[in-house]
């Protein structure tokens, strides 16, 4: 009797498990096909299922002007076009901070954003991380350069309700599309993430300003360095 109930135990545990690594995979089994169409990230599926309001209207790449790409490139992930997924040297950085008394800060790739943003979940917690971190990896792999940040560019956050994407962030902060955005305000639309519920770019306060200032400039010499081409057809 004891062997029949140990065996039933171990055989629910056995499918558990089984379940558990299934849905790990699903990520992974996805990534390669979202090369194309439209996808959404978790954050906007949650909201439409729970009927919150949800603004996204795709923008492809090549219909950005240039120098927003640049800058919303030098605000979130400087060494995009080089590095694998995860920059490893940000990594580094960052523990030599928290060495040092430092806060620890977060230092995630435009990648290990899109990993976040398309299967994972908001929030810091050491068990998204190390889900995040291979993911990154793996959607750098199986998907171009490009493809990365285009997808980057319609799913992430930009405004305080529900507007997902660069082209429902623009309409919302300057009455326009993404495709008429000036340099400045570009900068403007980078300097707000990652935090574009207390920040805006319409009426930016003095910090905003500044990186706003800081990012159109790091943008025109990423630009001139030819830092941003694998953005470039």
């Amino acid at each position: 009797m004891k062997f029949t109930t140990r065996s039933r135990a171990w055989r629910v545990i056995g499918w558990i498990a089984v379940i558990i690594i299934a849905i790990l995979l699903v990520p992974y089994v996805l990534a390669p096909f979202y090369r194309f169409g439209h996808p959404i990230s978790a954050l906007m599926f949650e909201r439409r299922l729970t009927g919150a309001r949800v603004e996204r209207i795709w923008i492809p790449l090549e219909a950005l002007p240039a120098a927003v790409s640049a800058a919303v490139i030098a605000a979130e992930d400087a060494r995009f076009c080089v590095h694998h997924g995860i920059d490893w040297g940000e990594v580094r950085e960052a523990l030599a901070d928290a060495d040092e008394g430092g806060r620890l800060r977060g230092g995630s790739t435009i990648t290990q954003q899109v990993a976040k943003n398309l299967f994972l979940w908001p929030g810091r917690s050491f068990v998204r991380k190390a889900l995040e971190a291979p993911l990154a990896l793996w959607i750098d792999l199986v998907l171009p350069k490009r493809r990365v940040f285009e997808i980057y560019l319609n799913v992430a956050e930009w405004g305080p309700n529900g507007e997902f994407g660069i082209e429902a962030g623009a309409r919302r902060a300057f009455g326009k599309s993404a495709r008429l955005l000036t340099a400045q305000q570009g900068a403007l639309m980078a300097a707000i993430l990652p935090n574009p519920i207390r920040r805006s770019a319409s009426r930016p306060r003095p910090a905003v300003q500044r990186l706003g200032g800081i990012y159109l400039a790091r943008g025109r010499a990423h630009m001139a360095a030819g830092l941003d081409r694998c953005l470039r057809r």
